[in-house]
């Protein structure tokens, strides 16, 4: 069985969840079971020097095109080159037009996996433009034409069906991110996190992510001027979808650190020592989305020993468990895709306060950050995560 792995993201370049899902599905499926399963990547970016990985970047005629026409060049060619491949198995709407294409083309069963879903991203009409209502057609049309529709919660999988009411349920599966805790554990090494200019003696509270819409930094920098002097604000923060938002985070920023001390914003690439000794040396992790389908970054803290704050919203619940691994902040939401809080204060006061409680108790936090690397542990392998999608595939193929 040759599988072909169609993505935007793939090792180096990998700047977000749906990236960190591919690299490691691709390498379960490829070392786990028996036989193992074949894959060819294709991947958006710059020429790769792995086996079996192939790389496509936009074509010299769109390099200047609207972002969502600059995709499609590169789906294109991917869904062409396809050839050959048993099933096909697209991430993100980047490379649902690929998938969907060589389907038709090739007449081989598509798998669409949703990181997120564009009717409840639409924020990103501020960077796409027009394209948002090219990317959103792209999505519908592969998610309705898929022969299954991959989940990564069960909250994401209500969402789909919301979305897209076309789409025949018994095609929906839930398969949840994983993490490797080999890759993901605590280190203590308290002169590298002095180095990145955290205090490692005093408390923080840690973000990673995007910045944009979806990952409610303003919130969080809006309820950090109600946590204890003491406490560290760190933000692991970078790959801005517009200029808007990053001048937003920006500003909103410097006006933290006008008012306190230990406000950090490491707004590069860190590497993976470096972000596993930030996590590790967190009193609390902060996961203050309005919109997330699962979060692997709320993995990736649970792995390293740190318990998470999360808005109750998508997946997150399924991640964390409240008052076992972390604490859950209520959200009630506008019902119009945004995902904005109907009570915004309300919101922002209930994270300072659930923030507030955890790292005032140190001790408690160490128990639920060490609860959270066993759930992590028990619930959320990669190897589990590739022989349930595995079957999926052998159960299409016949």
């Amino acid at each position: 069985m040759r599988v072909d792995i169609l993505s935007r993201e793939y090792p180096p370049e990998v700047y977000g969840g749906a990236g960190v899902h591919v690299a490691e599905l691709v390498n379960a499926l490829r070392t786990a079971g028996s036989p193992a399963t074949e894959v060819v990547v294709r991947a958006f970016g710059m020429p790769r020097d792995e086996p079996e990985v192939f790389s496509y970047q936009v074509p010299a005629q769109l390099i200047s095109a609207n972002p969502a026409l600059a995709t499609l060049g590169v789906d294109l060619q991917m869904a062409e080159d396809a050839g050959g491949a048993d099933l096909v198995h697209s991430h993100t709407w980047y490379a649902n037009g690929a998938g969907h294409l060589a389907k038709l083309l090739h007449g081989v069963p598509h798998v669409v996996t949703a990181h997120s879903l564009e009717p409840l991203r639409p924020w990103k009409a501020e960077q796409l433009g027009g394209g948002y209502r090219v990317s959103s057609s792209i999505e519908k049309t592969a998610f309705e034409a898929a022969d299954a529709v991959i989940a990564v919660s069960a909250g994401m999988a209500s969402d789909i069906l919301r979305c897209y009411p076309a789409i025949d349920p018994a095609r929906v599966r839930v398969v949840h991110n994983g993490i490797d805790l080999e890759r993901w554990q605590r280190i203590e090494e308290p002169e590298l996190v002095r180095e990145l200019g955290i205090d490692p003696d005093r408390p923080s509270v840690v973000f990673v992510g995007r910045i944009t819409r979806q990952k409610g930094l303003p919130y969080l920098l809006a309820a950090a001027k109600l946590l204890p002097a003491e406490v560290q604000l760190v933000l692991c923060a970078g790959a801005p979808d517009t200029p808007e938002i990053l001048a937003e985070v920006r500003a909103g920023v410097e006006a933290l650190q006008a008012e306190r001390s230990g406000v950090v914003w490491l707004d590069r690439l860190l590497s993976q020592r470096e972000l596993s000794a930030v996590l590790s040396n967190a009193t609390t992790f902060v996961c203050p989305s309005v919109y997330e389908p699962l979060g692997i970054v709320n993995l990736e803290a649970m792995a390293c020993g740190a318990p998470v704050v999360g808005t109750a919203t998508g997946g997150i619940p399924e991640v964390v468990a409240d008052h076992l691994t972390g604490r859950l902040v209520p959200i009630e939401q506008l019902d119009d895709g945004t995902g904005t809080p109907v009570e915004p204060e309300k919101f922002i006061a209930e994270l300072a306060a659930t923030l507030t409680e955890v790292v005032s108790n140190p001790a408690a936090a160490r128990l639920m950050g060490e609860a959270g690397r066993r759930r992590a542990r028990d619930e959320f392998s990669w190897h589990s995560i590739a022989a349930r999608t595995r079957a999926i595939y052998q159960e299409l193929l016949g």
